[in-house]
């Protein structure tokens, strides 16, 4: 009889430590109810508009034509900037007032021949243009001379095409004054202070036209309807073996 109830006991107390455990394992965990194989959603989306940005900056890098942005620089007064992208791959971008403390307009371009920096008459270069050449098509415009602006029309096209660029892409609310276009907000994987662009917010049409940004150097918004692009760009002057425009009071204007 004793030898019963201690057997009873002992069943009593393996049910006890036993049965919880195998309840536990009944229930799912909602965490695995999806394959772990499964895209997350968030990663779906972001790779989404990365493939749609790629594709409308490719779209751009075909896009020929001529236009004016308004250029609001950080702090300064808006101004317009003229761009031309020729059916050669030339192209040109004029930049009032950025020159010598803002007082000379320059003009910087490239071509087969090269890249350039021309100076425009303005209130700072009383003399009739002149351009002087920085290096080769593909050189990196020197970091003193370099305004930005012309990024967006250029070299960032083709890191907004390379899937390798440290980018992460995500879609963005037109900006204020932008009606058209799709944006994409744009920011760096990479900690390096040499990013491959300016973060922000880029915006284009369906067609690759740039209609908008919003970066580090300012904000660049289409004006009116793009135009026909050129043949080929005409530099603003003759090329001299002067110095360029910096963008202080530092270079003399020649005599």
């Amino acid at each position: 009889m004793h030898a019963h109830r201690r057997a009873a006991r002992r069943l009593a107390g393996l049910l006890a430590l036993t049965l919880p455990a195998l309840l536990a394992a009944c229930v799912a965990d909602p965490r695995e109810a999806t394959p772990t194989g499964a895209p997350d959603p968030v990663s779906v989306q972001v790779d989404a508009a990365r493939d749609e940005l790629a594709g409308l900056a490719a779209a751009a890098q075909d896009r020929h034509l001529t236009a004016t942005y308004a250029f609001a620089p950080p702090g300064g007064a808006a101004r317009p900037v003229a761009v031309t992208s020729a059916n050669d791959g030339s192209w040109r971008v004029d930049v009032p007032g950025w020159g010598r403390n803002g007082t000379v307009d320059v003009s910087l371009a490239g071509t087969s021949d090269g890249l350039f920096q021309c100076a425009l008459p303005s209130a700072g270069w009383t003399r009739p243009a002149g351009c002087v050449r920085l290096g080769d098509a593909d050189d990196a415009m020197p970091r003193r001379l370099d305004p930005r602006v012309q990024h967006p029309f250029t070299d960032w096209l083709e890191v907004l095409t390379d899937r390798r660029a440290p980018l992460v892409v995500s879609p963005a609310t037109p900006p204020s004054g932008v009606d058209d276009g799709r944006c994409y907000t744009v920011d760096s994987t990479s900690a390096s202070l040499n990013a491959p662009l300016d973060v922000g917010v880029y915006c284009f049409r369906e067609d690759g036209t740039p209609v908008a940004v919003r970066a580090t150097f300012g904000a660049l918004t289409l004006t009116g309807e793009p135009g026909p692009a050129p043949a080929t760009i005409d530099l603003a002057g003759a090329v001299t073996e002067g110095e360029p425009v910096g963008r202080d009071g530092s270079t003399p204007e020649p005599s």
